[in-house]
C-alpha cells in the first residue's frame, strides 16, 4: 500500500488517466473500521489511503482491481456485513461505493516531431487521452514540456530498433505515422501491421504514396484485407487545408469518430449509474441501531420506500 492520501493520488490518477477507483464508505451500522465518509483509491497493482484495513478492506481492494483490470467502468455498490463475509468480529455493517475509472479515453501513439505532429500533439493536449509520441531525431521535440498525459520515445530508425518500439505499444492505440522520411515510414507501417491488437493505422500522405506503400507491402507479404484497414491519407474526409495546424485539426476530427463511446461499454446505455432496486435492496440490509448512554451513534441507512 502506498502512503499517498487518496486525494493526492485520485488527482494524479485523474491527471493523468491511468485506470483505478476510488471506494467510498457510504453507510456503517454499529461498530466498524471507519465511518462513513472514509475513501481509498485502488489502481491495478496498488492501492492508496486505507478504510479501516483487516480483511474487509482486502475484500474491496481485491473486487476493484478485477474490475479494473476486466475494464469495467461504471459504478458498483457493495454490502459488507462485518462477521460473516469479511472475516472481522466488530459484528458491524458497511456500505462502499466503488467508483471505476477507465484509462484514457483513446490512447495514441504518433510517429514524428516534425510540423504536422508538433500541431497534432498541440491540438490532442487538452484531450483526457494518452499520447505516446515518437522521433528517431536527436533533439526532434520541441523545447516545451510534455504534458501529464503525453510521453516523449526516442528511437533507433533501423530494424530492431523499429521492432523493439512497435513491441512497447499498448494494445487498442490508434497508430498515426507522419515521419520525416517516406522510408520509414513504410518501415514502421511494415512492423505494424504485426501487430493485430492496434485499434487502427493511419498514415499522412498523398493517394500516389500509398499506391507505392500498397504495391511493397502487398510484396512484402501483407494481405489485401490487412492493407485494407489501413488509412492514408488521413484525417476527415472532406476537410481542406495543407497548413499543419489544419492537416492536425483534420486528423484530430477523424480520430473522434473512431473513438468507442463509453456508453457502449455499460450495460444499457438507457439506463446509468446504479440500479435503484440494488440501492434500496442493499441499503435496507443494513442494521439501524437505537443508540443507548454507552453506544456510539448509528451510521445504518434505513429507507421506508
Amino acid at each position: 500500500m502506498t502512503t499517498q492520501t487518496w486525494h493526492t493520488a485520485l488527482h494524479q490518477l485523474q491527471r493523468e488517466a491511468h485506470p483505478h477507483a476510488l471506494a467510498t464508505v457510504v453507510a456503517a451500522a454499529g461498530s466498524t473500521p471507519r465511518e462513513p465518509g472514509t475513501r481509498m483509491v485502488i489502481t491495478p497493482d496498488d492501492s492508496m489511503d486505507t478504510l479501516g484495513g483487516g480483511h474487509f478492506e482486502e475484500q474491496v481492494i481485491e473486487a476493484a482491481q478485477r474490475w479494473l483490470t476486466e475494464g469495467q467502468v461504471g459504478l458498483r455498490l457493495e454490502d459488507f456485513p462485518l462477521g460473516g463475509r469479511s472475516g472481522q468480529c466488530c459484528g458491524g455493517h458497511v456500505q462502499v461505493l466503488i467508483e471505476l475509472f477507465p484509462a484514457a479515453e483513446m490512447q495514441v501513439a504518433l510517429f514524428g516531431a516534425g510540423h504536422v505532429g508538433r500541431a497534432l500533439a498541440q491540438v490532442l493536449a487538452p484531450l483526457p487521452w494518452r499520447v505516446d509520441w515518437f522521433d528517431s531525431r536527436r533533439d526532434g521535440f520541441p523545447d516545451t514540456s510534455a504534458v501529464d498525459r503525453q510521453s516523449r520515445h526516442s528511437y533507433t530508425p533501423d530494424e530492431e530498433g523499429i521492432k523493439q518500439t512497435v513491441a512497447t505499444l499498448a494494445p487498442s492505440s490508434h497508430v498515426l505515422i507522419m515521419t520525416h522520411d517516406h522510408a520509414l515510414d513504410r518501415a514502421l507501417l511494415d512492423a505494424l501491421l504485426g501487430r493485430e491488437d492496434l485499434a487502427s493505422l493511419g498514415v499522412i500522405g498523398s493517394d500516389s504514396k500509398w499506391a507505392s506503400f500498397r504495391s511493397r507491402l502487398r510484396n512484402a507479404g501483407h494481405s489485401d484485407e490487412r492493407l485494407a484497414e489501413v488509412r492514408c491519407p488521413i484525417g476527415v474526409p472532406g476537410a481542406i487545408g495543407k497548413r499543419p495546424y489544419e492537416i492536425a485539426l483534420a486528423v484530430a476530427a477523424e480520430l473522434l469518430t473512431l473513438k468507442t463511446s463509453l456508453a457502449t461499454q455499460l450495460p444499457t446505455a438507457s439506463r446509468r449509474g446504479l440500479d435503484p432496486a440494488l440501492l434500496r435492496g442493499l441499503l435496507n440490509k443494513a442494521p439501524v441501531f437505537t443508540p443507548s448512554s454507552h453506544e456510539s451513534p448509528a451510521y445504518g441507512v434505513k429507507h421506508d420506500g
